[in-house]
């Protein structure tokens, strides 16, 4: 029989119950283990899936950068914006100061240093706010999770929420605290389309992060809650009350004293104005047209042009200064561009004088095609001289006609006056149409110039050469100011074309000989002759210069448009007078108009960077010329009878002229005068030798006249038109035929006038006959027009 073991104290009766809720406890702390074991696992499952979360690729590529333009000498001219519109400038954490870092913490993220990437404590009391009060009453997004945002932004919605901070716990876990808060100070938005701490200072305080007070740097802090809202410029009250909220948690986190924290809150804030780089608007402009054509810029980074800001300013100053002064002659625009010959870069391009004026000032008047004016005779010339004419070479500038494919061309000078034989040097320096056009006419006709003019760089010369005619030379085409100027670069290269530019970063085309350089040089000192010049300019015009250079006016029909162009070796300038409707200036012609602001660009030019002059080819020599003959004096014909002696008028007293060597004047005979002494003339001369504008009076000679009437002009048959860009629309026609003792013009249906230059008709639509009376004789003879508006 077993013995039952002894116990201590009272037995409970094997089949006695258990007592009430002890089982329920055990089980329920079973049960507990086994949720807290759950937990445990599912966060320790969830943590280690937090390394599978991708993360958004954008956020490590950088954040779109911008361009930013400069000048040749590193001077800011524009900042671009990036793709999304914004401006920025790339740092790292080093550069920011402590200041800012610490107001930034204290506004966005105070525990910023301490949480994992998501702080529980403010997602915690963010929710119990949105359920106690229905709405959102305080954010919980840190730094990390803001960047995240900035790098990849979804609706906001529970499950991109979550997503979110699934991020920015693998975010932390790969970078540091310091490579995310530079990264987020990089690509906040702090208003007016600034990304990131660096354009923020530099647009609303124009410092670098380093000259940042505490007061700026809580002020730029407190931003990126609300950019737009919190405008500074809109809106100082509301940025100042965000400010003083950063300061005072800066303050309560122990970032700052009390002292430093009065001192902020009493220190002014001076905002920069609103105000970006917009130097040289028309050419970044211009410059970025043609970067999407032809690109050569970085995409970021920083781009040198080869614009000269102190250039561009002086050139902006004097065109707004002289513009000013034309105001009441009804002139509103114009434009300047400044070359640097040795590379073809643009040292300034003003496009109008006001950018911002409201309708024009956008225009680039640098790069709008108008109408050329005399400014391309100068390369009609050096074609001539090409061809073995000289500056002493003698044109006829007398009334001509010339037969065209739809009629007869009469051109006329611009003062209605001809000045019989002169030299190609008086006929260039004082811009004479009718020997421009004679000059054309011998060199074969338009089709020279023309494609001589396509190989210096103008591309408005579209049409064929008979488009064009004769008239080419005196302005009858369109041209664009900076292809103008870069043309002139050829002759201030004497002869070598080179193609403007924009950017230093392209390599140099080689340059292209388009004229030989010593006729090229003989143009030039025609140019620089004041002298010259002076019967239609004067001495004291704008042109005169107490240095050399070689200038040009033009002016086109009515008045619309007007050109001066200068150049020495280092420099070629053009300017473009008119306006960009293309309304007629009162009276305002290149030297009135462009002239003063060619004369006082060049003059800063000369003062500032210096200028010289060209130094004369070996093969160009000097020699003394008749100026009536153009032919060259020897030492026997220029002690001859022929020759007048020293008290002769200074037109007939022999002058000193260059020419080139190998194709030198023709030499002055005793065949050239007549037996009393007089120079002996073509025929072509005689009208004008008889006329009231003969200015050698009887030291010339030419025919005493035929016997029987011979009409110069109009020929039968001529078919004219009425030009409503001509003033009074080119109405008057010079009427010229030639007879023993003169003779008398007659018409039924036009008015015939006499004035000191000979008769003219007066011009109306329709078909006209007109008579030629030689009183003399009794003779008449007819001729018949027709005339029509274009």
């Amino acid at each position: 029989m077993r013995r039952r073991k002894a116990t201590l104290g009272p037995q409970r009766p094997a089949d006695t119950p258990t007592a009430p809720g002890g089982g329920w406890r055990r089980r329920l702390l079973r049960a507990g283990l086994w949720s807290v074991a759950a937990s445990t696992v599912l966060a320790v499952l969830g943590w280690l899936s937090i390394s599978l979360v991708p993360l958004p690729p954008a956020l490590f590529e950088p954040p779109p950068a911008p361009l930013q333009l400069q000048d040749a000498g590193g001077q800011p001219l524009r900042q671009l914006r990036d793709g999304e519109g914004f401006v920025a400038h790339q740092i790292t954490l080093a550069e920011v100061p402590q200041h800012l870092i610490d107001a930034t913490v204290a506004a966005e993220d105070k525990r910023f240093w301490s949480h994992p990437g998501v702080d529980w404590r403010a997602t915690i009391r963010a929710a119990f706010g949105y359920v106690r009060h229905g709405r959102v009453v305080s954010g919980a997004s840190t730094i990390t999770q803001q960047l995240l945002k900035l790098a990849d932004y979804q609706p906001r919605t529970l499950p991109t929420k979550l997503v979110e901070a699934a991020r920015a716990l693998k975010l932390e876990r790969v970078w540091s605290k310091e490579r995310i808060l530079a990264a987020y100070l990089n690509r906040i938005d702090y208003g007016n389309f600034n990304r990131g701490c660096a354009a923020a200072a530099a647009f609303y305080f124009d410092k670098p992060l380093s000259a940042l007070s505490l007061a700026e740097a809580a002020l730029l802090a407190g931003l990126p809650q609300a950019p737009s809202r919190l405008n500074p410029h809109t809106n100082l009250d509301g940025a100042r009350e965000r400010q003083h909220y950063v300061l005072e948690r800066m303050l309560a986190g122990g970032w700052i004293t009390r002292a430093e924290y009065e001192q902020a809150l009493r220190e002014p804030i001076r905002l920069a104005a609103a105000f970006r780089d917009f130097r040289a608007p028309h050419f970044v402009d211009f410059l970025m047209e043609r970067e999407q054509q032809f690109p050569t810029l970085p995409d970021h980074g920083s781009a040198r042009t080869t614009l000269d800001l102190e250039v561009q300013t002086a050139a902006e100053r004097s065109l707004r200064h002289h513009l000013g002064l034309l105001r009441d002659r009804h002139v509103h625009e114009g434009a300047v561009v400044v070359l640097d010959n040795a590379t073809g870069g643009v040292l300034a391009m003003v496009g109008s004088p006001d950018y911002f004026e409201p309708g024009a000032g956008q225009v680039n008047g640098a790069w709008a095609p108008r109408s050329a004016g005399s400014t391309l005779k100068p390369f009609t010339y050096l074609l001539a001289c090409e061809h073995g004419a000289s500056p002493a070479t003698v044109v006829a500038d007398v009334p001509s006609v010339f037969p065209t494919a739809t009629g007869v061309f009469a051109p006329v000078n611009y003062d209605r006056q001809f000045h019989g034989p002169v030299r190609l040097r008086f006929a260039l320096a004082n811009s004479l149409n009718v020997a421009a056009v004679r000059v054309l006419a011998s060199l074969g006709g338009p089709a020279i110039l023309r494609d001589r003019l396509q190989a210096c760089g103008l591309t408005t010369l579209t049409q064929p050469a008979d488009f064009y005619g004769l008239g080419l030379t005196i302005g009858n085409s369109e041209v664009r100011l900076l292809e103008l100027v870069n043309a002139y670069a050829v002759l201030a290269r004497l002869g070598l074309h080179r193609p403007w530019c924009l950017t230093t970063n392209a390599p140099p085309t080689p340059p292209e000989r388009r004229f030989p350089a010593d006729a090229a040089w003989l143009i030039a000192d025609v140019l620089d002759d004041d002298g010259a010049r002076q019967t239609a300019f004067g001495l004291g015009s704008p042109l005169r210069m107490a240095f050399p250079v070689a200038c040009k006016t033009g002016t086109s029909s009515d008045f619309r448009d007007n050109w001066a162009i200068g150049y020495t070796p280092e420099f070629t300038v053009g300017v473009w007078v008119g306006n960009f409707d293309g309304s007629p200036m009162q009276d305002v012609s290149g030297i009135s108009g462009a002239g003063p602001v060619l004369h006082e660009v060049f003059a800063w030019l000369h003062e500032r960077r210096g200028t010289t002059w060209f130094a004369r080819p070996e093969t160009v020599v000097e020699g003394r010329v008749n100026p009536v003959t153009g032919r060259l004096l020897t030492d026997r014909t220029g002690d001859s009878a022929a020759v007048p002696d020293s008290s002769s008028p200074p037109l007939l007293a022999p002058v000193r002229e260059v020419f080139l060597a190998d194709s030198p004047p023709l030499l002055e005979t005793a065949e050239d005068f007549d037996a009393r002494g007089r120079v002996r003339l073509e025929p072509e001369y005689a009208d004008w030798l008889a006329s009231p504008q003969n200015s050698l009076g009887d030291r010339a000679v030419s025919d005493s006249g035929p016997t029987t009437i011979q009409i110069t002009w109009p020929v039968a048959g001529a078919v004219l038109f009425l030009d409503p860009d001509l003033p009074d629309e080119g109405n008057r026609l010079h009427l010229q035929a030639r007879a023993a003792g003169g003779v008398e013009w007659r018409c039924s249906t036009l008015k015939i006038d006499d004035d000191a230059s000979g008769q003219w008709a007066e011009l109306s639509p329709g078909r006209h006959q007109l008579e030629v009376l030689a009183p003399a004789t009794g003779q008449r003879i007819t001729t018949w027009i027709e005339v029509h508006r274009l």
